[in-house]
């Protein structure tokens, strides 16, 4: 007799952690893996129900085959394997908070299967990342191209000056997390991610998403411009609203934790 074949949420290290009516998914982005949301948990595990997963670039993922770069090419796979997941865990209406890459990919989910989302919670999310005509994603074309340069051929650099960037130069511990996630990832996969995720483009998408939707904005996000904020605001066809922590960096999850938790408190209830 042949091994079962493990199903998807344990392969990705699905967990419920916390108890409450409200089930709430945290849902991590590019380089990270659910521990990205360990400061937080203590502070919601108490109300709600908690439910966290790694993707399948994480390197907390143990079976590497599970990222095929061919297959992962835009996001519309993430939101398959979400609603898997979702499915698999048996849950039902819920809180469904992305980080970066991850609110795309929890909008486009939400659109192919609405009934499995009470709400989503967008955190630092960009449609895309690229300035077009009057569109200010926050980068030039050239921008990315040395950006994917510089990990195919400098990874551990990019590493380093990408981090602090990222994630603000005023606390070492979380620049220090980051960078080991990123190194977890490893420079092939984080080549393929990033361009698939610096190159999507989810505008048109918005108006499609009808599920409630609160848009977590950062005020000093080199990634997101606070213009993007708005736009989300705007072009979300669902009941949405726009919230500002004022920060600096890309992960309120990580540097501004306690001001998170409360945003999440007071959407959620």
């Amino acid at each position: 007799m042949g091994t079962p074949e493990k199903s998807l949420s344990t392969a990705l290290n699905a967990r419920i952690i916390g108890s409450g009516n409200e089930t709430i998914v945290l849902c991590h982005g590019f380089g990270t893996d659910q521990s990205i949301w360990d400061k937080i948990i203590p502070h919601l595990a108490e109300n709600y129900t908690l439910v966290l997963f790694d993707w399948p670039f994480s390197g907390a993922v143990t079976d590497k085959s599970l990222y095929d770069h061919a297959k992962y090419s835009s996001f519309e796979p993430y939101a398959d394997d979400l609603i898997t997941i979702i499915d698999e865990m048996n849950l039902k209406c819920v809180t469904f908070v992305g980080h970066s890459m991850s609110a795309m990919i929890g909008c486009i989910a939400s659109i192919k299967n609405p009934q499995l989302f009470k709400r989503l919670i967008l955190v630092t999310a960009s449609p895309r990342y690229v300035n077009i005509d009057d569109y200010k994603g926050g980068f030039e074309r050239s921008d990315i191209e040395q950006l994917l340069l510089t990990i195919e051929l400098q990874y551990e650099n990019w590493v380093s000056v990408y981090a602090p960037m990222a994630v603000g130069p005023n606390d070492a511990v979380s620049v220090d997390k980051y960078q080991n996630c990123l190194k977890n990832m490893g420079a092939e996969v984080a080549l393929s991610l990033a361009k698939t995720v610096f190159y999507s483009d989810y505008r048109d998408m918005l108006e499609k998403v009808q599920v409630q939707c609160t848009i977590i904005q950062s005020s000093n996000d080199k990634a997101v411009p606070l213009s993007i904020g708005n736009y989300l605001e705007e072009k979300i066809k669902g009941v949405s609203t726009l919230e500002i922590i004022d920060m600096i960096g890309h992960f309120p999850q990580l540097t501004v934790h306690l001001k998170l938790v409360e945003v999440l408190r007071s959407v959620v209830g």
